[in-house]
């Protein structure tokens, strides 16, 4: 059987898009000569994308070409073709037919406003938007990035078709043609089995919407933050093995029989055919294809390990908690649970100056983002694999009134604990963290006074103009503070690491001196439906 390896993405090009990120596709895919011409799509709602038509051959003259839409007998075909598409998806999953799939044949403007409400009005998009300045202070998007457009012309680029778990239908684009929608379908039919196994409406939305204000709230947030993401990469991995085997089958080939096809779509590329993704940060397009590839690898290994029944009907019955379980499929296989660290009582010590703004998991999908980001391919590769938890927490000012004030991230302070299988790790991921902090911040400059007087070898400080950045390593704890003052961040820091049960673990080797954050990224853009960039080639 084929061992799973966790590790960091492989890419085939390497390109630094405007926000001065390496920037690759978080992907996964199958033999050229069966799948050529088609990508691997991002969803919508609960949609997958569908294969795209040949290129015609290069040439800088060309116009664009007129949308084409299907004749009224290709709608009737694509109609008819549906009933045989769940067919195949049952026999394939083992999950049985209850009743007929609505089926609908919709427009690109009725898509686009679809798209355009969903954006306005679901919880995971408002969760995402409020967390954006969360992930400017981290250092995950840039300053200058504004979500809400760049989101809905990637969602508009990439989407390929969806079904809505709300109204129950399978929608189809009246401007592909059959042929090429068919693999799709089968894909987005995959998730109406699993609607009618299991309720996607309760079962895919287990985070809190709220903000949590005491210790109790806050690790209950904590302990089911990447379920949805977990979840998530279930349903899509189980979808995109439909697919695959959909899109095999003419060759005689499956997944199973022939597991190499994985690996040799794990080096596979969206490339610079969708301009929008070509520019998209490392979290967006990482948080896009997560669910597709690392689903699809997981439900691989379930399937071959297991058996159909268990990586089907079983995975839906107790799907993985967290992104470390499916990157860690054998883990989950022996029913280990994800790393989770604790959030002891910080807001009698905070809530003078703060209101609680957003908390949740680092898990080990955001550690291999961030690790990438700050450090790139080679970090990455590092430091996944010896990942052993994450937490953060962000508190505004109170006194933060105006909305400029309140968008800014002067108006954030961060805390962030990581914990690593060995000192060592810790080690390393510390120097990478502090090395990136001119990246995020201005005037970073090193506080040697404040190391020396307050005489902790374990900590370094750093000052900035969003305040001071103190960075502490406790044998394999790494603790981070952003924006507190020196002494809250000394209490914190002392809070945290002695909270995890672990005691106060003094170490003198401090770092070398120089001068899932993505849940509900990838619950929304799940939520909209398949997003051709899963789609292979």
């Amino acid at each position: 059987m084929r061992e799973k390896q966790t590790a960091a993405p492989k890419q085939g090009k390497t390109h630094r898009d405007k926000f001065g990120k390496v920037r690759w596709t978080f992907a996964r895919f199958v033999s050229a000569s069966l799948l050529t011409g088609f990508i691997l799509g991002w969803p919508a709602g609960h949609a997958q994308t569908p294969p795209a038509p040949a290129k015609p051959p290069a040439n800088s003259q060309a116009k664009p070409q007129p949308e084409t839409h299907i004749t009224p007998e290709q709608g009737k075909e694509l109609f008819r073709s549906v009933d045989e598409l769940i067919k195949f998806a049952s026999e394939e999953t083992g999950l049985p037919v209850k009743h007929e799939v609505k089926r609908t044949l919709t427009t690109r403007a009725a898509v686009e406003k679809y798209l355009t409400d969903k954006f306005d009005e679901d919880e995971d998009a408002k969760r995402m938007q409020r967390g954006e300045i969360v992930l400017k202070k981290f250092g995950l998007l840039d300053r200058d990035f504004n979500l809400k457009p760049f989101m809905l012309a990637l969602l508009k680029e990439q989407i390929a078709g969806y079904y809505d778990s709300k109204t129950k239908t399978v929608y189809m684009l009246d401007w592909i043609d059959p042929e090429t929608q068919k693999p799709v379908l089968v894909h987005e039919l995959t998730h109406a089995l699993q609607d009618q196994h299991t309720d996607l409406e309760k079962w895919g939305d287990q985070t809190p919407d709220d903000v949590s204000h005491n210790a109790t709230e806050d690790n209950d947030h904590l302990a089911k933050d990447e379920m949805d993401t977990a979840r998530t990469a279930a349903l899509e991995g189980q979808a995109m093995a439909v697919f695959l085997d959909y899109s095999l089958k003419p060759s005689g080939r499956s997944i199973i029989k022939n597991p190499e096809i994985l690996d040799e779509l794990q080096n596979q590329s969206a490339g610079d055919d969708y301009p929008v993704l070509a520019r998209a940060p490392l979290l967006l397009s990482e948080s896009l294809l997560f669910p597709y590839k690392d689903g699809l690898s997981f439900e691989q290994d379930i399937w071959m390990d297991k058996g159909r029944d268990a990586a089907f009907a079983g995975v839906l019955d107790r799907p993985p908690a967290s992104s470390w379980e499916v990157m860690n499929p054998r883990a989950y296989e022996q029913s280990k649970t994800s790393p989770l660290l604790v959030l002891p009582d910080i807001h009698t010590l905070l809530n003078k100056r703060y209101r609680a703004y957003d908390i949740g998991q680092v898990g080990q999908l955001d550690l291999r983002i961030l690790a990438q980001i700050f450090g790139g391919d080679g970090a990455a590769r590092e430091l996944t694999p010896a990942w052993d938890g994450g937490i953060y927490w962000a508190g505004q000012l109170l006194n933060a009134k105006t909305p400029e004030e309140q968008n800014s991230t002067k108006s954030i302070a961060l805390l962030y604990l990581s914990a690593w299988k060995n000192n060592a790790s810790a080690q390393v991921f510390a120097r990478m963290y502090a090395e990136d902090l001119g990246r995020k911040y201005s005037g970073v400059k090193l506080a040697k006074d404040e190391v020396t007087s307050a005489n902790r070898g374990d900590e370094v400080v750093y000052n900035t103009n969003e305040g001071p950045v103190l960075i502490a390593v406790r044998g394999k704890f790494v603790f981070v503070s952003e924006s507190f003052d020196l002494e809250t961040a000394r209490q914190l820091t002392d809070l945290l690491i002695d909270g995890q049960g672990t005691g106060e673990i003094r170490n003198a080797a401090i770092f070398p001196v120089q001068p899932d954050l993505s849940q509900s990224w990838i619950s929304f853009m799940h939520s909209c439906g398949l997003m051709k960039a899963a789609l292979l080639r």
